[in-house]
């Protein structure tokens, strides 16, 4: 059987063309987001605000040329409007203010790959804002890898009023969400791409959030689907990379910051993850992962540095444990790391405005 590869979807997808464009959607700069795992593939195709449903026949030649290849399993294509020019300001009402979700600001915690403790920095955030006196909310958004009902120490699942909407479950003074409180912990999650997109878009909506003054997302690592969605259907009223010192994590940051550059979604900042390593018998520093990378890779980028969390056995010990370091022991060193964090993450908030994001049109 033919593997399938991003080349040869690109390949394929070069025999489209836009007739209002005379030109194939590959060199027009238009197929974004490509995904391509085990012959599943999803990617945008990013349209003119205006010319959203006239390109739905482009869309569908687009989802047939892929799916004729040799390997093709599914296809899932959308399109994706280029933000408009930006609307006289107008007073802002109460649901303004809130937002669609009855949240003031959402703010998004990604990572361009796996392992640079995304979520613990998610958690400990959302935990440290709550204790600076902001109403906060944390969305699980990780589908194939749910790790916060464990990180806050959740049991049994969301209950509903309704039957329609959930109730956010509690911890540690923030509500929370997570597909992980809906099934159980060994179930593996094997979902094509629109079931993700599906997921996602009901553990946004379908939830009683309000009231909340910040709603933490802890994003899937990477910058596939699942980010595409969240970027275009939440109102991100910022994002924030997660990353450790080394070279390797730090390529893949870039790619993440450009995801939502190109999404239009404004950066708050770089965090230096696992950035100093204290031995805990004898004080000793050292960096096992490089350090001051992040701080460099901000620069270089022209996005701020938001700070260093250190490499320590205490953070591990309590978030396998369900004790947010920032509940345990909020006057810890490491601790105090993370306050320092929400700190200047709710100054940005507080300076800049919420906005709503790019309009997705999907079949």
């Amino acid at each position: 059987m033919s593997i399938l590869t991003p080349e040869s979807v690109l390949a394929a997808l070069k025999s489209i063309i836009d007739p209002a464009k005379n030109n194939d959607v590959v060199s027009l700069g238009m197929i974004q987001g490509l995904v391509v795992k085990d012959g599943h593939v999803s990617f945008a195709l990013e349209v003119a605000s205006n010319e959203g449903p006239a390109k739905e026949p482009l869309r569908h030649a687009c989802e047939k040329a892929v799916l004729a290849l040799p390997g093709a399993r599914s296809v899932a294509a959308v399109l994706t409007a280029h933000r408009g020019p930006a609307s006289p300001p107008k007073a802002a009402t109460r649901q303004d203010r809130q937002g669609p979700l009855g949240v003031k600001s959402v703010i998004a915690v990604a990572s361009g790959k796996g392992g640079v403790g995304k979520s613990t920095v998610a958690v400990n955030l959302a935990v440290a804002l709550q204790r600076l006196g902001h109403a906060t909310g944390l969305l699980d958004a990780d589908i194939y890898g749910p790790s916060i009902p464990r990180m806050l120490g959740l049991s049994g699942k969301p209950t509903s009023r309704d039957g329609k909407i959930l109730q956010p479950m509690q911890a540690w003074g923030i509500k929370a969400i997570s597909i992980g409180s809906l099934i159980s912990e060994d179930q593996p999650m094997i979902w094509r791409g629109p079931m993700v997109m599906t997921a996602l878009t009901q553990l946004i909506y379908d939830v009683e959030w309000a009231p909340l003054d910040i709603l933490v997302v802890d994003m899937p690592p990477g910058t596939g689907d699942a980010q595409l969605t969240l970027a275009q259907r939440v109102p991100l009223a910022g994002a924030i990379i997660v990353s450790t010192p080394q070279d390797i994590a730090l390529i893949d940051a870039r790619k993440g910051l450009a995801m939502f550059q190109r999404t239009h979604v404004p950066v708050l900042g770089i965090i230096e993850n696992m950035s100093t390593y204290f031995c805990p018998n004898c004080g000793h520093e050292s960096h096992i992962f490089g350090h001051g990378g992040a701080r460099e890779t901000a620069a270089k980028l022209g996005c701020d540095f938001l700070g260093e969390i250190p490499l320590h056995i205490s953070i591990r010990e309590t978030s396998d444990g369900g004790t947010p370091i920032t509940a345990r022991d909020p006057s810890s060193p490491q601790a105090l790391a993370f306050m320092a964090l929400a700190d200047r993450v709710a100054e940005k908030l507080k300076a800049g405005t919420t906005r709503p994001g790019p309009r997705i049109i999907m079949e």
